[in-house]
């Protein structure tokens, strides 16, 4: 197992229920520890229950409640070290948004998962958390 490879939880956040289910069984067969979240506000419940259990975010940007770049800023100022990741089918001005609330990186729709899951394995590749938790 290459440096890094341990720190495999993800959330993602996703408001299309077919997206979300392929997102979710593209990763966990890549061996990742998979929780979802159907808006920012069910992330955030999440996060605050367990936030520490994850090492990186996966979030669409248009969603119902809470928006992406919303939840970007929210998750940065309590999680600072939370890598994030945010995916949109809007272009690239709420994109820009998204990389000024701190996003690590963003993804056009639709996704090539084989570079998405590229970004996610270089990220957590620099992830250092003090302890690895389980969610499970």
């Amino acid at each position: 197992m290459e440096k890094g490879q341990s720190y495999r939880s993800l959330l993602i956040v996703e408001d299309d229920k077919a997206a979300l289910t392929n997102l979710d069984k593209f990763f966990t067969l890549m061996g990742y520890q998979v929780k979802t979240a159907v808006d920012g506000l069910a992330a955030l419940k999440v996060l605050r229950d367990k936030g520490n259990n994850f090492h990186l975010l996966i979030t669409d940007l248009v969603m119902p409640n809470i928006s992406g770049v919303a939840l970007i800023t929210s998750v940065k100022k309590e999680f600072p070290d939370m890598k994030i990741i945010a995916v949109t089918g809007y272009g690239e001005q709420i994109s820009d948004l998204a990389l000024a609330a701190e996003a690590e990186a963003v993804f056009l729709k639709p996704l090539d998962l084989s570079k998405l899951e590229n970004s996610v394995n270089n990220l957590l590749r620099e992830y250092t958390p003090n302890t690895e938790k389980s969610f499970k």
